[in-house]
Order: structure tokens, then sequence, then C-alpha cells
């Protein structure tokens, strides 16, 4: 490691490495340091019994020739390298519900989404395509969305603070069909009270586009990025936790890793956490106001999460993802459970592997779960940096959601317990400890159509040296958080230049 670069990136998420990447192709020294021992952040994948499992990204969208992501991967030099299979065309998700045998479909392309929810729905078609084209208006007032170098979305107000609930309302009265329609919103944890229709359409629209599993997980894109940062002079190192940042007077010059080690650099961009990184900077360095602020901001809820394991040849493999609600009403209101009703919702996924696809190696189930209810190990820290046990009582804890989520399971799965061969379990604490997330948030900050510049926070800092990356600003998701990376990025070396180089690479 050396003394000095151009560029510090801290934390080596998708934002960061990303950033690190586009700045590196411009000449900078760049550096990024991570405290885990796995880089990556959402990225992440682990393994039990000798089975491979993603930490978040389950599947991606927007990676057919020419769209959107596709074309980010391919300015990037990733996109031919990655191994992906693409999901069901007629189906990469399901939503159902219980007391009902009909599976929803949601279909790749725009045309084969509307006639197959038609099918379901006959008498909404007029309400299916109006979705659609709205969908698709929505993401097209989002340039860098569609790499265009227009102003920046935030300006236009009106399309912040169309709620997704008031959307659907508007275009029919058919209350299964809008629970349909909005019934992957665990991609985002949506409220019907708050979540503005931006936040739906820029996280449904590239799935509609096209969906893809990462083959062996999501973990190659991170070793991709990792390896193309390194081709360009970049360096990368675990196991270097950032606790401090230097001064030299007011102007920001280094930072200071847990064993005392001081890096200095010109630029630094945080992939972490922004509340946690306002908290390392110390006091009296930003405006008590802008402190406030983002001390304030409302964090999205967390997960709790099983992970099972199948015997050789004992569960069918599905090419798509399962969002199961106890009933349509639940869609907007999974959040507001109680212990006697948890879960009301769940999202079902498996990995891909290469090969055939017949049978399931894994399964990983997600539901909702509030940071409260792990509050009484909150102050316990467990990775493989930070080995500690947090006790029986936790474990006994993990123990009784995995049962009680197995028993729902088995509605829809009715001999899935004869399948398994081990079940495990994350909470919103793992969240919090790997990816270093606000009280295990799944997806950054609540976006509230109410308040739609309440969270919004700019790639810039109020310290001229610092930025910002990650889900936490703009959108999460692999996309989402690639534009973030754009974004700040082109804040550093200017929207334009970039967005050129962007559009010609992936255009050769």
């Amino acid at each position: 490691m050396k003394k000095k670069y151009d560029v510090i990136v801290i934390g080596s998420g998708l934002g960061g490495l990303v950033s690190a990447n586009i700045l590196a192709k411009e000449g900078y020294s760049v550096c990024v340091l991570e405290k885990n021992n796995q880089y990556g952040g959402n990225l992440q994948i682990f393994v039990r019994d000798k089975t491979i499992f993603d930490t978040g990204i389950h599947y991606i969208g927007g990676l057919d020739k020419g769209q959107n992501l596709y074309r980010y991967f391919k300015y990037l030099g990733i996109m031919d390298d990655l191994k992906l299979k693409k999901l069901d065309k007629d189906k990469y998700d399901v939503i159902t519900f219980d007391g009902d045998d009909i599976e929803y479909p949601h279909a790749q392309g725009y045309d084969n989404f509307a006639d197959k929810l038609i099918e379901q729905f006959p008498n909404e078609a007029v309400a299916i395509h109006a979705y659609c084209n709205k969908i698709r208006e929505t993401c097209d007032s989002f340039p860098l969305y569609n790499l265009q170098p227009r102003s920046v979305y935030y300006e236009n107000t009106e399309l912040l603070s169309l709620k997704i609930s008031d959307f659907l309302d508007s275009i029919t009265t058919n209350e299964k069909l809008k629970s349909v329609l909005a019934g992957s919103n665990f991609l985002y944890a949506g409220d019907g009270e708050k979540t503005p229709l931006y936040v739906h359409a820029l996280s449904v629209n590239s799935y509609i586009q096209s969906s893809y599993r990462c083959v062996n997980g999501g973990g190659q894109i991170a070793k991709l990025l990792i390896k193309k940062l390194k081709a360009l002079g970049g360096e990368v190192f675990n196991r270097r936790e950032v606790v401090k940042f230097g001064f030299d007077g007011d102007k920001l010059t280094s930072v200071i890793i847990k064993n005392g080690t001081e890096v200095s650099a010109d630029l630094f961009i945080s992939n972490i956490e922004p509340k946690h990184t306002i908290k390392m900077l110390g006091d009296n360095r930003l405006r008590k106001s802008y402190v406030k602020r983002i001390t304030n901001i409302e964090s999205i809820i967390s997960a709790f999460s099983i992970y099972i394991v199948f015997k050789p040849k004992a569960f069918p493999y599905m090419n798509y993802n399962n969002y199961h609600f106890k009933d349509y009403k639940k869609v907007w209101t999974a959040q507001e459970y109680t212990q006697k009703t948890w879960p009301e919702g769940y999202w079902v996924s498996m990995s891909a592997k290469e090969g055939g696809d017949k049978w399931a190696e894994n399964m990983t189930v997600i539901s909702y779960m509030n940071f409260d209810e792990v509050k009484p190990w909150e102050n316990t820290m467990n990775t493989i940096v930070d080995k500690n046990d947090r006790g029986a009582s936790y474990n006994e804890f993990k123990a009784r959601k995995i049962e009680v989520i197995l028993t729902e399971l088995e509605k829809k799965f009715p001999n899935i317990r004869e399948a398994i061969q081990s079940v495990h379990a994350s909470t919103p604490l793992s969240y919090r400890d790997y990816i270093g997330v606000n009280r295990g948030s799944m997806y950054g900050y609540v976006k509230d159509a109410d308040s739609p510049m309440k969270s919004f926070l700019s790639p810039k800092t109020k310290l001229k040296n610092l930025f910002f990356t990650g889900q936490s600003l703009n959108m999460h998701g692999v996309l989402g958080v690639t534009i973030s990376a754009v974004l700040t990025c082109s804040e550093i070396i200017g929207r334009e230049k970039l967005l050129e180089k962007i559009v010609n690479a992936s255009q050769e």
C-alpha cells in the first residue's frame, strides 16, 4: 500500500468498485479499502454444505444486448465474462397468495408481460397496457437510466411525488390486479402510503426487459471488477477498516485504518452508509443542519432470510422467483406484521449452477424483519474478521424463526421438509455486520412521495473532496448502484464526457 493516492474509496460494494474502475480508467491512482474479508458488499456470496448462496444479488435485469445495464457493464469491461442464466421468459417472477391456486406471472418483454396478465385478467387489458406504458414513460424521465446527459431527475418534483398506490388506483378498481402488479415489491420494500411510482418503475422495468441469474453467484461481478481495476493500476485491500478521517486544518487529507495506518489522498469516495461516514468525520466538520438531516433519514426495514440446502435430486429447480403473501391485501402491509402474523409475505429464489437445471441445489427465502427484534444482541459483532458468538439465546431465536418460515413454506410446497439437507439463517444483525448498513436496512433510505427531497442525497458532500456513492443515493439494486457510481464520478470528471465514453464503449 502506498502512502498517497489520487483517490481512496472506502468500501468495496458495487458502488465503490464501479467508481474505482471509472476513475482508474481516467488515469487516477485509486485505492479501495474494505473492512471485511470478502469484497463486494451485497455482491458477496457464502457457502453452506458446499452450496453457494448469494447475499443480495438474486437476479439481475437489463442485460440483453443494448439494454441499460448491458451498456454500463460493457463499458466496465465485464459483460462478456459474466456467466448468466436467463430466467423463464413467460414467468421470471410469479405472484401467489394463500387460498388461490393461480400463479400470476410477470413475463419478460412488455408485450409478453401484458399478454400473460391479460390471460388472468381478461377484462383488464386497458389497465394492464396503461401500467406498462407508465412504467416505461417514468423510466424515460431518468436520464442516466438511459445513458442520456439531460438534467438530473430530482428537478421534476411532480414525478417524485406520485405514489405507486395512487397510480394503480387510477387505472383499475380490481384489487387483486393491483396486488399482482405490485407483488414483487420485496425488491424495494414498498409502502403503499409512501413509495413513489418512480421507485417501483425503476425497480421492475429492467427485469421486464430481461431477467437473469448469475451462475454460481453474484460474487463474480465483484471479482471481475477487481480484476479490471488491478489491470488499470488500481489497488484493493481487504481487512482494512477505515475508522477515522485525517485533516490538515479544515482540509480532509487522509483516512486512518483500524490498525493505525494512515493513508493520504486528494479525493475520497465513501461507499459506506452515509450515517456512518458522518460519525467518522467527527464533530464540527459539517453543518449541524446537514448532519441532522442525514442522521434523521428513515432507513428501510431489514430482513430475516433462511438458506435451504436440498438433498441431491430431491426438489425441482424453479427458473423463476416466487413472491408469496398470505392475502393479496397484504402486499403493501407485510412490513406491519405482529409476532402472531409473521411472516405475512416472503420471497423465494434459487441459485443457478452450470449444467442441468432439473433439480435445485438450494433455496433462499426472504421475509421482512424489524431491527428491534434483534435489539437484545445489537451490541455484538459477528463476521469472519470480528468473530464472536452471540450466544444460545440468539441461536434459539433463529431456530424459532426458521421453524415458522418452514411451516409457511409447507403450505406452498407440501413435501419440502423431506427434501431438506440443512437450513441456515441470517438476521438484521447479519446484514448490519457484513454490509455495514444502518439497522440492517435492505435498501438504504426510505423514499417518501410526500417528502420527495427528504431522503435525497447528493454525491457531493459539504467537504469539497469527499463524495458519497452506493445504494443510499438515488436507487438501490445492481443497476441503481451502478448509476449512482456514474453520478458520483460525473461530479469529478464531468457527466457528458463520461457518458460519451460509456455510450461509445457499448456500441463497439
